[in-house]
């Protein structure tokens, strides 16, 4: 029983910890707007990026990140109290890492609306598997040097975060929760893909249409 009644308490704290709308309050704070009336409407660090700047950019991008770590890192850390079978530790975590994400991108405090969950799904890879948070950076700053498109950058490193997980020995709830969410932060980019397709998805430096 107290397994179970952690596990919904720790589930929710991880959608509360990443419907934080950092960059919803980094508009509100700096500017006095509200940043999803501007740019391509997102309150992830890209979009602040074009509308706030560099500064804020990287501010929200940091506290995105550290919003997916923690909410991993609280429930492994809530983990050896609970009185469970170790077998259903992983899948615990896991339902956090997603709730997380579900969070960062449907936002109570925001009429459950919000970012595209890259940045907080590459903290939540960091907490998970370092090697698969790593490499999935990696590709991120490669396709992005070369592209110069977050997007098209953020669901190629989508991509190889499921790739390297089903490669290295990681169990099969971390497996799971990688492509799962890799899918998600996927899906959330169809109007990204729709202006990639056209050719008029824009370039870092460059404002949204």
């Amino acid at each position: 029983m107290l397994f179970w009644v952690a596990c919904v308490a720790g589930i929710a704290a991880a959608y509360l910890l990443g419907s934080i709308p950092t960059g919803y309050l980094a508009g509100r704070l700096l500017r006095g707007i509200d940043i999803r009336e501007h740019g391509s409407r997102s309150t992830g660090a890209t979009n602040v990026l074009r509308t706030l700047g560099k500064g804020p950019a990287v501010v929200v991008l940091l506290v995105d990140v550290l919003k997916g770590a923690a909410a991993i890192l609280l429930a492994r850390w809530l983990s050896p109290g609970l009185q469970a079978p170790a077998a259903w530790l992983p899948w615990a975590v896991c339902l956090c890492g997603l709730a997380v994400l579900l969070g960062h991108s449907r936002s109570i405090w925001l009429g459950f609306t919000g970012g595209k969950s890259a940045a907080t799904g590459l903290g939540v890879l960091l907490a998970l598997s370092w090697p698969v948070g790593v490499g999935s950076a990696a590709v991120f700053l490669a396709v992005l040097a070369l592209a110069r498109i977050v997007s098209l950058a953020s669901m190629l490193a989508a991509v190889t975060a499921a790739l390297f997980v089903c490669v290295l020995p990681e169990p099969l709830a971390y497996r799971l929760l990688v492509i799962a969410g890799g899918l998600y932060v996927i899906a959330l980019h169809r109007a990204n893909i729709a202006r990639l397709l056209a050719g008029t998805e824009p370039k870092v430096g460059r404002s949204s249409p």
